[in-house]
């Protein structure tokens, strides 16, 4: 049977072995969390100082340019704003609609023109949304119910 004093003896190195681990994580976490207060003071420091060159900057500097982006959203209609600036499927369906095919207006089926997009039921519904869409911006007219013209096209 062990004696009562090393059994004292063992548990005791096991918790100073512990002891030891456990200040080594404690200075590890501690050297971490100096350089991320580090990084974060210098991107405070920079913030301000970008607000501060932006607030001294003349009021008149020009917009961005805007381009367009899959996935983007469909921006309202402007006055002088192109096609460029829409996601390339809405490109797709103005171009379409801008041809001279489109003069009297088209429906969803004849938009999905091969080899870009077939004409089964699930691609006309996702061209009919994005042209509705389109409608909803002011980039389209919807003329007669599912039929679809660019702006300023008489559609007969």
């Amino acid at each position: 049977m062990p004696s009562v004093l090393g059994l004292l003896e063992a548990r005791e190195k096991k918790v100073r072995q512990e002891v030891a681990r456990l200040r080594e994580e404690a200075e590890r976490v501690e050297a971490a969390l100096g350089e991320a207060e580090r990084a974060l003071q210098r991107l405070a420091d920079a913030r301000v100082t970008v607000a501060e060159v932006l607030a001294q900057l003349p009021v008149a500097v020009a917009e961005p340019a805007v381009s367009a982006v899959a996935g983007s959203v469909v921006p309202t209609r402007t006055e002088g704003m192109t096609a460029t600036v829409l996601p390339p499927d809405y490109q797709r369906i103005m171009s379409v609609l801008e041809s001279d095919a489109a003069w009297e207006g088209m429906r969803c089926q004849q938009l999905a023109v091969p080899p870009v997009l077939q004409a089964v039921p699930a691609k006309v519904e996702g061209l009919r949304s994005k042209t509705k869409r389109l409608v909803e911006r002011g980039s389209a007219l919807q003329v007669r119910p599912g039929v679809f013209t660019p702006l300023g096209t008489p559609a007969g």
